[in-house]
């Protein structure tokens, strides 16, 4: 079973007081499905979740699941660097409604392999749907390993893994695999993934949808779009794709503290990017 091939990460708007703004979620919900994404990632690191509240994320979670549009998909991340609270998560997301749920190596406590095998164990027992294990070392310190992937395979609910390790990209017997970085998406398409969990889908969908349809252009249409990749590093996400989002003119506000707003040298190097790909 696939979970879709465009599947967003989608960012959590904000309004002035930078309270969550419901209509605005489902407004770029809505336009994310019309313009080449097959599902959203909601309440993942994109989403600001390590500044949501309990109560916001969950109601993100109901919030999309109850209004998301005919063959959209829902994949809620419910991840913690606390076995408990995760699989408290899970589960309420399962109860919401969710199609899968994205599980994040734990970070900070960093527990061994015994401890990882252990703690998406749990994690996959707390929900009827499938787990997407979530590797991104960049951010956690840790990676999971192939092997180690391998035998997480081996646990009921586990199905993917999302890979943000561009260098570890591979197929895992057992886990359907989804790039965990925009720049990494055509590559996962050529090993046969599924397809990716993405950024830059906010502002270019169809492009790369098109990557998934049109194999044979998968390579010009990517390099097309590395300006925008780039552009969307410029600093910590979802800074970069919230104020370029702001720009292209979806009103999805600002960030939370600790984040902080692009400053005019990252907005201009935003510009730049959108520019290069025909959004401004």
């Amino acid at each position: 079973m696939s979970l879709g091939s465009v599947i967003t990460a989608i960012v959590t708007p904000f309004d002035d007081e930078l309270r969550v703004d419901e209509a605005a979620f489902l407004g770029l919900f809505r336009h994310l499905i019309d313009h080449g994404s097959d599902g959203i990632v909601v309440c993942g690191t994109t989403g600001e979740a390590p500044t949501l509240s309990d109560e916001e994320h969950l109601r993100l979670i109901e919030l999309a699941c109850a209004e998301r549009p005919a063959g959209a998909t829902v994949i809620a991340s419910t991840g913690s660097n606390n076995t408990a609270h995760a699989c408290e998560m899970t589960a309420r997301a399962t109860e919401l409604g969710a199609d899968a749920v994205l599980s994040v190596t734990p970070y900070y406590n960093r527990p061994n392999r015994r401890g990882l095998v252990r703690h998406f164990t749990e994690i996959a027992r707390a929900t009827d749907k499938p787990v997407v294990l979530y590797n991104v070392p960049s951010r956690i310190g840790l990676s999971l390993t192939h092997d180690l992937l391998a035998e997480l395979a081996q646990v009921e609910n586990i199905d993917y893994v999302k890979q943000a390790d561009n260098a570890a990209l591979a197929q895992i017997d057992g886990l359907g695999l989804y790039a965990g970085n925009d720049d990494g998406f055509a590559t996962a398409l050529d090993l046969g993934g599924l397809g990716g969990i993405l950024v830059a889908s906010h502002l270019v969908g169809p492009q790369m949808r098109r990557m998934v349809d049109e194999p044979e252009r998968r390579a010009e249409i990517d390099a097309s779009l590395k300006p925008l990749y780039a552009a969307l590093s410029t600093t910590t996400n979802p800074i970069p794709v919230k104020a370029a989002l702001n720009l292209v003119g979806h009103r999805v506000g600002g960030v939370r503290l600790p984040l902080v707003d692009a400053d005019e040298a990252e907005l201009a190097a935003i510009r730049k990017g959108l520019q290069e790909v025909g959004l401004a």
